[in-house]
């Protein structure tokens, strides 16, 4: 479930070119970490005569996983995969030193307040773990994120010399080390709370997901649903993507996996490469923003708003579900327009044979979603979930696993771990450099009185903002930042906290599909064998709804189910009818009219069918002045109009 940074960095080495004393390594760090966290979570009392605080659980994840950041992620891109020079055993060996004497004396830094005044040993550990957090976040994170994070991290050294705005408290460098090494709101904050609480289990449920092969079953089981329909290979490619970027969290991941399947498939049966990559990088960067698992950054975004992980996902649920409908409309309105069939039935898998190899998949997924809608256990529930998942793999799979697929399981699933708690522990350091100065406290207030108390300013300026810190780093890193500066100043002019936090996490994630970053319209491009920046241009069309999206439901609760059953229903359909205008305006055809010409009527029509879903969709939000009765009255007023135009020039082009 980690997300990738944007600058394309170092990855983890492959299991064959892993040294076998690594690959132990990982073995032995997931069945520890994960008997920590079920120890934690289900307070089942492994350890009887000794009471452990939560301090002490967060060193044992870093003591467990740092170390072998070294081990696993090259120093730089011209290493090989697998190699390891002596550089790298001796800051594993400083990272093993350093975690395991903060995890020993975890109970002195609670009850002596060793983050405000330290002894010389814990003041030399906490530059040390400094330095291997920096050293770590650049390896997994790429040169990006380490600046980002750097500049963040000795900005209490240099607070008082920053400009008016951003001015805060000056810390020495001793007080800065220790307070990001042993403050609970600094590396043992937020991030890796949320990780030690909620991420564990799901990234395991995630990783037994992906190597019990639930990604084959929903491709069948896609392409046996949608596979012979008008488009299909392109429907079936967004809804298996849908599918398992939710289990998977990672954009390029999902492109790379399901991508070398449904590419293939969209240009078989006609449709060009660059639209064909677009329809794949598109879906697989919504997929992300799909509950029931939506990356590690919606666990964060939990502990952030001190609320259950259920209300993340209920509030999301819309949102990702607007995104998806208008892919498909796009797809169904360009295969109309350009006479695209789909797969002949003869050549698709049979749905009944389908299920009855891979029914224990949507089981297993039933049991997740009961547990965490019905029974509100989200910590526990994929733990349930994954033990599930494994038995019945065991007694009725072909996939059933061997000494081998486990080991394979555990080193994946210890490089995932390694991997995001990397990111996650060096990400605190943003929020420590903010915190020990005041700036989090001040820095929302600033933000409203730069953006002159407009909220509708603020909110353009976030945009932008969190779209250029997507580009650079992890979208959970650009998050935190927004979530600790931005999210408060957006909160205190009256917007609801989910719908704002929803609204950082979607921009960060759009430059995946928005040059010049673009990296997952970059990968797919590479499998369609198309021009990189037309297949970003491609993505970026078939993915405008999420652009647009984000703003609605910052602005209209009922977007994210937070007004009341009537308020939502009735923008369901204001929505659902407003996205379908606007897919047809893009793609030139519209349902029950039919193509849309070329030529100046043609182009106003679709101008019109835009302007139209956006005014059928408008937020009913007292403080934008605009009636939703007016804004719909004047939608039908221009979709009529449009339609009138779209009849005309038929006739003129058939006569």
């Amino acid at each position: 479930m980690a997300q990738e940074t944007q600058e394309a960095p170092a990855q983890p080495t492959g299991m064959g070119t892993l040294p076998a004393f690594v690959r132990w390594s990982l073995v032995v760090s997931a069945l520890l970490l994960t008997a920590a966290s079920v120890n934690h979570l289900f307070n089942l009392s492994f350890f009887m005569n000794v009471r452990l605080l939560e301090i002490h659980y967060l060193y044992v994840m870093l003591l467990l996983t740092l170390p072998l950041v070294f081990l696993v992620f090259p120093c730089s891109k011209s290493d090989p995969y697998g190699s390891t020079r002596w550089w790298d055993y001796f800051l594993a060996l400083l990272a093993l030193i350093t975690c395991a004497f903060f995890a020993y004396y975890g109970r002195s830094v609670v009850n002596k307040g060793w983050d405000f005044a330290a002894p010389l040993n814990a003041v030399i550990a906490s530059f040390a773990f400094w330095f291997l957090l920096l050293v770590a976040a650049r390896r997994t994170g790429g040169w990006t994120l380490f600046a980002v994070i750097l500049v963040f991290s000795i900005y209490p050294m240099i607070a008082n010399y920053a400009p008016g705005p951003i001015q805060g408290f000056q810390r020495s460098p001793v007080e800065t080390a220790i307070f990001h090494a042993m403050s609970g709101e600094s590396v043992l904050g937020i991030p890796m709370r949320s990780f030690v609480n909620l991420v564990v289990g799901f990234m395991i449920f995630g990783v037994a997901m992906q190597h019990t092969g639930a990604g084959p079953f929903f491709i069948d089981i896609a392409f046996a649903a949608l596979g012979n329909v008008r488009g299909g290979p392109a429907k079936v490619g967004v809804l298996t993507s849908g599918l398992t970027g939710s289990m998977s969290g990672s954009v390029i991941t999902n492109v790379l996996t399901t991508g070398s399947i449904t590419i293939p498939a969209m240009k078989k049966v006609g449709f060009r490469p660059t639209y064909a990559a677009g329809i794949e990088a598109a879906a697989s960067t919504g997929a992300v923003l799909m509950p029931p698992i939506m990356g590690a950054t919606a666990f964060v975004m939990a502990t952030f708003l001190a609320t259950d992980y259920t209300n993340i996902v209920v509030a999301a649920v819309l949102p990702s579900l607007f995104y998806f409908f208008g892919l498909f409309a796009q797809i169904d309105a360009y295969s109309a327009r350009n006479g695209l069939k789909g797969v002949p039935r003869a050549d698709l898998p049979r749905i009944g044979k389908v299920l009855r190899e891979g029914w224990y998949f949507l089981a297993v997924f039933g049991l997740l979603i009961w547990m965490l809608l019905y029974l509100k256990r989200e910590a526990i529930a994929p733990f349930y979930a994954t033990a599930l998942l494994l038995v019945l793999n065991q007694l009725l799979s072909k996939s059933r696993w061997g000494r081998k697929e486990l080991m394979n399981f555990l080193i994946a699933t210890g490089q995932l771990f390694v991997e995001l708690v990397a990111i996650l522990a060096a990400v605190g350091l943003i929020v420590g450099g903010l915190a020990v100065t005041g700036m989090s406290g001040t820095i929302s207030n600033d933000l409203l009185f730069i953006a002159g108390g407009n909220i509708f300013l603020l909110l353009l300026l976030g945009a932008l903002t969190s779209f250029i810190l997507g580009m650079g780093m992890t979208v959970t890193a650009a998050y935190v930042i927004l979530a600790v500066s931005l999210a408060p100043a957006l909160v205190a002019g009256g917007l609801d906290p989910i719908g704002v936090h929803l609204f950082i996490l979607y921009w960060s994630m759009l430059s995946y599909i928005t040059p010049p970053v673009a990296l997952a319209a970059f990968a797919a491009a590479a499998i369609a064998q198309a021009k990189p920046f037309a297949t970003a241009f491609e993505a970026m069309k078939l993915g405008s709804i999420v652009y647009i999206i984000p703003f609605f439901f910052v602005l209209d609760p009922a977007f994210i189910l937070q007004a009341g059953p009537l308020e939502s229903l009735l923008t369901v359909l204001r929505a659902g009818l407003g996205i379908l205008l606007i897919c047809a305006g893009i793609q030139g055809y519209l349902f029950g009219v039919g193509r849309i010409e070329t030529g100046l009527p043609g182009t106003i029509a679709r101008v019109l069918l835009g302007i139209a879903g956006l005014a059928f969709a408008f937020p009913s939000n007292a403080g934008l002045a605009v009636p939703i009765l007016g804004a719909v009255g004047a939608g039908a007023a221009m979709a009529a109009v449009a339609v009138a135009l779209v009849m005309v020039s038929a006739k003129q082009e058939t006569a």
